[in-house]
């Protein structure tokens, strides 16, 4: 027996308006259903959209996020999504290849002080560098005030490439702060009397803080806390040890996990464990006495970017992880840590295809991600049923 054509039609319609429904109603905006993981499902939700390639994410004490765009904006996002027009007062960037504003960070007085820090690329005469400043944001919210700069890197000159530029205030209020190597200038890395390729440590005011391991040193840089590294595009202090973290990208392979020591040889470019992306091999050898291993490296590349250590409530089973995001690899992977060592890995999102710049942990407990490009979000991921 045929059904007449007119049901059909009716029951079609219906389906379709149900669909459409259940998609309003789960609030996915395009992300989909919950996504799987080892804490349960996951859910994803879009807080804000629309950003130019957003590079980093603060909170401030209110639960307000500190945004910056690469191109060389910096706005004020509410937890509701409303995103402010550009601050003023941000100085002048050079948005050039992997270049622009980058990271930012609050001061831990921030509430009392209301001081941050950022760092971006700047051009000077024949190239670029990494630049750091501190500024105070306005009491309207509208504009940086008091914009001083405190760091500028010395050594050759990028022409556009790995500028590192992530920052990390430490317990006692000095600041780290990654520079990356240029890309072309690979070998600077392992030379004391620049900047290129270096973890440096400084005060808030910019100055050398005591403590500092080449520091009297006529063949040395005074702000270098640990050297040999490639293109560093995650820092954070372990809360457990109080000790800073880098993640790196390597070239074809090799992507590192380190815990930065004092005064420390990361072996960039001697030793590692990637190829150059024309295939040639760039390092001596995987290991040399005096130069430090990785906790964890990845071959492939995923291109690792942003990194926090959850310590919130909203995933009890995921306190003390740490994650990162995956430019390359479009994903948030979880590490599982040991103390200092890393035990295990946990792909996660890899289904919402997305370039992940940035995460932090949010003062609700959830994880809030950046995705890179031209239409970037601000992603909350939290426990589907919360």
């Amino acid at each position: 027996m045929k059904t007449p054509v007119g049901l059909v039609t009716v029951a079609l319609a219906v389906a379709i308006l149900l669909a459409v429904s259940f998609l309003i109603a789960t609030g996915t905006r395009g992300e989909g259903p919950a996504f799987d993981s080892s804490a349960g499902e996951l859910e994803v939700r879009t807080i804000a959209r629309g950003l130019v390639n957003p590079w980093a994410l603060a909170f401030l004490p209110n639960g307000t996020m500190l945004v910056t765009e690469r191109p060389g904006r910096m706005r004020l996002v509410s937890t509701e999504g409303q995103v402010s027009p550009p601050l003023k007062g941000v100085p002048d960037v050079w948005a050039s290849g992997q270049g622009g504003l980058h990271d930012v960070v609050t001061d831990k007085s921030f509430a009392q002080n209301r001081t941050i820090y950022f760092c971006y690329a700047e051009r000077t005469s024949g190239g670029g560098r990494t630049t750091a400043a501190r500024a105070k944001l306005s009491d309207d919210n509208g504009r940086l005030d008091e914009v001083k700069v405190i760091f500028r890197q010395q050594g050759p000159l990028s022409s556009g490439n790995h500028y590192g530029c992530r920052i990390a205030q430490a317990d006692d209020g000095n600041l780290f702060v990654a520079l990356g190597d240029h890309f072309t200038h690979r070998d600077q890395a392992q030379n004391l009397g620049n900047h290129l390729g270096k973890l440096i440590r400084i005060a808030p005011d910019g100055s050398v803080p005591p403590g500092n391991p080449f520091a009297g040193r006529t063949d040395a840089k005074p702000e270098i806390w640990s050297y040999g590294h490639r293109n560093v595009q995650a820092l954070a202090i372990n809360p457990a040890s109080g000790e800073p973290w880098e993640i790196e990208h390597g070239p074809r392979g090799g992507d590192e996990v380190n815990l930065v020591g004092k005064g420390k040889n990361y072996g960039w470019p001697v030793i590692g464990y990637g190829i150059d992306y024309s295939g040639a091999k760039i390092h001596e050898s995987t290991a040399k006495d005096g130069m430090e291993q990785p906790l964890k490296y990845w071959v492939p590349s995923i291109a690792p970017s942003g990194m926090a250590f959850y310590t919130g409530k909203l995933f009890p089973k995921w306190n003390g992880s740490l994650f990162t995001g995956a430019l390359r690899s479009a994903m948030l992977v979880r590490l599982t840590l040991n103390g200092n060592a890393v035990t295990s890995e946990e792909r996660l999102l890899q289904n919402l295809h997305e370039r992940i710049r940035d995460v932090r942990q949010g003062p609700d407990g959830a994880l809030w991600l950046l995705t890179d490009s031209s239409n970037g979000r601000i992603l909350r991921v939290a426990p589907a049923s919360k």
